[in-house]
């Protein structure tokens, strides 16, 4: 266990190493407890460097049992190990030489899940980001790459199936009860993409042909008997490389792409050269366990880790500080592959739900930092929502500013520039510079301002000049490490809706750069004036999301409306009813806490009616009107001095007003969106269910009677609709006979499927009010709980702290100090793990102040363990500072 509180990293620190890495030739001779790893690597001194330059190689946690140069034992006094590196001094100054480093590894002791480790009887590497020194002393770094040959040696009886990257290149028989197999990549790779599986694994198999006629051969594993649940990914991956073949003009360059699903894994997935590894909740997939949520993030993983062998492998980052250039800018083509396959309104709302309740937040607290973060004391601690999700906005509004067509062909010279390079967001940048003639030099601050900037809208209508007016001011708030921000280019779309539901023709504007459909703001103040406007319009800004900004514009519930009926963008319409819910919420709260009963006003529930009504509207869209703001969403609005109890209780009160009035409306809904075909994974089929899952939710606050739920449970033909009514059991009649019959019938027909449980885990975690920490607790005394499995864990504990507001934010301050405890716990085993579940109290200097002081206090007993990891102390550290 690392106890030191780490060293910082800065991005004006970095610096070539001063020798190249030319390959790497691994062996593996694999056992539970004793598997030898011998590293042969070729190096020579970079030119330039200095002659006298060590080789100063990564490590971590090793036990090194041999040393050699040029097939010769070195001696004791030529190098160092100081247990974070190997120094190896006197190296030739102009020929190549070859480095051999045997270290033994007890993989099945290896509970951090990085580096080399066994689980579930399978031996599997996670090597991102810098889980490759745990293996062996390498050059653990992205802009190192090497080309990489791979022996591994296994018993037969035990692992049967041995990958890793690249081509096999042989296998044969090694001895008694044992074989081998080599695998070759002629690509060059950081170690961070080294990947190996070896085990007695089912396979699914298929083929692709690509777009020049190579048949590459396509293979996932799985446990044995989940074979049959491979199928979806399986479809997946090939519409994956044929959409990226056609958008993209990106071919597959092996003649193999494999998948393996783990269970024991502690991210999503990992992009690893021609062998991906899987956490199984991302592959396995059947109408009887898997929801429409879980088919289309299946849908979108797949074709992320799949998309990343250009955007991420053949061009890889300098340094990790470039993060986003892999990761934000294959989550926007991930975004894109999932809009063209399903509903590109829908999605976007998706999308923009998502990077509000997670990204936003973390915009707004202490662990705020740029898309590119300029240091970190632990890396792993920097795989966020602001690189993700934000960095994907940035190349989001690239493509806007540019327009398709340019954005394109910079994507074209951006591979052909780099490809087989370790690349910087300044490289990336370039190539849209070069081919638009534009200078993005102000844009690029999106890179480098941390913060959600704040724009303000005021608007003014001269009928006899029938010129309309859009004034706007940006704002960057301060966030930690910079006070002061300068202005950002934010492209807006927008439009002007006319009275009569049309959109106005825009004649001609002055003030300020416009490109079609585009407002482009870059000072802190602008206004544009538009001519020839025949009547007052309503203004319909940031269409689409077109920026990750908060926009600060006062619109009276008619202009909402017109917008919500009228805009030919569905997510503009969206945002409109949305942007109608979130005053009736907040004015609820200030109602509750003053004691007094919330009302809300009969319009907005009207517009809302009216949508959830409208038949020329997707079902999958009006799901989506229906889904009020979460409890995240009005803490966000409110800002500080927040209180859970009543933001759920207001929630829930117009939750409750909704399904009364509109009754008859949802009975309809939850009747003709039925269906008796049989179950499609298919977004329209998703659409229909989502509809009649939420007029399931409204009838139990209009009928107060879990009756229908009940039935609803007893007679689902598909985990969508099966979950959903325990969903609706567990959160709105928790003590009721129903519940704990259709909770306990649930866990009984799933018993042999962790998957699944989770769900059962989670549903119970996110049971709303002061009872759930008592229930999560009770549920970790349970035979079904397994704190050794990172699933089980985000499944229970994870999505209490991130998703049960009110239980997790207690008054008594009783579920801060069962985290810190927890985290603790956990630290000991799993520190990734530990620090991604304590990032849950990123907002806790928005509660009301008791709240807040409890909050503080459990924080303080973190930090002021002796033996914290990095990863937690950097997290505890960040979100005291300043406190």
């Amino acid at each position: 266990m690392r106890t030191e509180t780490g060293q910082v990293f800065t991005l004006a620190d970095y610096k070539p190493t001063d020798f190249i890495l030319e390959r790497i030739d691994l062996t593996f001779e694999l056992h539970p407890l004793e598997t030898k790893v011998t590293a042969r690597s070729l190096f020579h001194r970079r030119p330039g460097a200095a002659t006298d330059a060590p080789l100063i190689l990564d490590g971590d946690e090793l036990v090194m049992t041999s040393l050699l140069l040029d097939g010769i034992e070195l001696a004791r006094d030529r190098y160092e190990e100081t247990g974070r590196h190997l120094v190896i001094d006197g190296l030739p100054e102009e020929i190549a030489f070859e480095i051999t480093v045997e270290t033994m590894l007890a993989p099945a002791n290896n509970t951090q899940l990085m580096g080399l480790y066994r689980s579930n009887g399978v031996y599997c590497t996670q090597c991102e980001a810098e889980g490759f020194r745990r293996i062996t002393y390498a050059y653990d770094r992205p802009d190192a790459l090497g080309v990489y040959t791979v022996h591994i040696i296994a018993d037969k009886a035990t692992c049967p199936v041995m990958l890793s990257n690249g081509n096999c290149i042989g296998k044969a028989g090694y001895g008694e009860g044992k074989h081998f197999a080599s695998w070759f990549d002629p690509h060059p790779k950081p170690s961070y993409l080294f990947a190996l599986v070896a085990g007695d694994l089912g396979v699914v198999e298929d083929t692709f042909t690509t777009m020049s006629g190579r048949e590459v051969a396509l293979k996932i594993y799985v446990e044995h008997g989940k074979e049959p649940r491979a199928a979806y990914a399986m479809d997946a991956l090939k519409r994956s490389m044929h959409w990226d073949e056609e958008v993209f003009g990106r071919e597959y360059d092996l003649d193999i792409f494999m998948i393996v699903a783990v269970s024991d894994f502690n991210m999503g997935a990992m992009e690893n050269k021609g062998l991906n590894i899987f956490n199984d909740k991302y592959v396995l997939a059947d109408p009887e366990t898997a929801t429409d949520a879980d088919f289309a993030n299946i849908e979108a993983i797949i074709a992320h880790e799949y998309f990343h062998n250009w955007t991420g492998n053949r061009i890889t980052c300098r340094d990790w500080f470039q993060l986003c250039l892999k990761e934000g800018l294959t989550v926007y083509r991930d975004h894109e592959f999932s809009a063209d396959q399903r509903s590109r309104a829908v999605k976007r709302i998706t999308e923009v739900r998502h990077l509000k309740s997670e990204q936003f937040p973390e915009d707004a607290g202490p662990l705020a930092h740029p898309v590119r973060p300029t240091r970190y004391k632990e890396i792993n601690n920097f795989y966020t929502s602001t690189v993700y999700e934000k960095g994907s906005e940035v190349t989001r509004m690239i493509a806007t500013i540019l327009g398709r067509e340019t954005f394109k062909q910079g994507m074209d010279l951006y591979f052909e520039r780099h490809d087989g390079k370790a690349a910087t967001i300044e490289d990336f940048v370039k190539c849209f510079e070069d081919v638009s003639e534009r200078d993005l030099g102000q844009f690029s601050r999106w890179y480098h301002q941390a913060g959600t900037p704040l724009v303000s809208v005021s608007t003014e209508y001269d009928a006899d000049q029938q010129e309309f007016s859009v004034s706007l001011e940006q704002i960057v708030p301060p966030t930690p490490g910079q006070a002061r921000k300068e202005p950002m280019h934010i492209p807006l779309k927008f439009g002007l809706i006319l009275p009569n539901g049309n959109e106005a023709e825009l004649d001609g504007v002055t003030g300020g750069d416009v490109t079609e459909d585009v407002l482009h703001l870059t000072e802190r103040s602008q206004t544009f004036t538009f001519t020839n406007i025949p009547a007052r319009p309503v203004l319909s800004l940031n269409r689409g999301f077109s920026a990750p900004i908060n926009v600060d514009y006062t619109l009276t519930t008619e202009d909402l409306t017109q917008i919500a009926v009228h805009d030919r963008d569905l997510f503009a319409r969206w945002q409109a009813l949305n942007s109608l819910a979130l005053p009736e919420l907040t004015g609820a709260v200030k109602a509750l806490r003053k004691g007094d009963a919330p009302t809300f006003n009969p319009a907005f529930i009207a517009a809302l009616l009216a949508a959830a009504a409208d038949e020329d509207l997707e079902p999958a869209f009006r799901a989506q009107a229906l889904a009020l703001p979460s409890e995240s969403d009005l803490a966000r609005e409110i800002g500080a001095n927040n209180d859970p109890d009543a933001n759920l209780v207001a929630r829930l009160s117009l939750l409750n007003a909704i399904g009364l009035t509109g009754r008859k409306i949802f009975a309809n809904l939850f009747e003709t969106m039925s269906s008796s075909a049989p179950f499609k994974p298919d977004a329209a089929s998703a659409g229909k269910r989502a509809l009649r899952n939420t007029a399931l939710t409204y009838l139990s606050f209009a009928d107060n009677d879990p009756t229908l739920a009940r039935e609803t449970f007893d007679k689902a033909d598909n985990m969508t609709d099966l979950s959903h009514a325990l969903t609706v059991l567990a959160h709105h009649y928790p003590d009721s006979a129903e519940t704990a019959e259709a909770l306990e019938a649930f866990a009984k027909r799933f018993e042999g499927n962790p998957l699944v449980l989770d769900k059962w885990f989670a549903i119970q975690a996110t049971t709303p009010g002061p009872d759930a920490l008592d229930r999560v607790k009770s549920l970790m005394e349970s035979p079904r709980f397994n704190a050794g499995n990172p699933n089980r864990v985000r499944a229970l504990i994870g999505t209490f702290a991130f998703s049960n507001l009110s239980g997790f934010a207690r008054a008594d301050g009783a579920g801060f100090a069962f985290l810190a405890d927890q985290v603790l716990d956990i630290d000991t085993r799993n520190p990734q793990l530990a620090s991604r579940l304590l990032t849950s109290m990123r907002s806790w200097r928005m509660l009301e102040p008791q709240r807040a002081e409890y909050a503080k206090r459990a924080l303080a007993k973190i930090d002021s363990s002796a033996s914290l990891s990095v990863d937690v102390r950097d997290i505890a550290e960040r979100m005291l500072q300043d406190a």
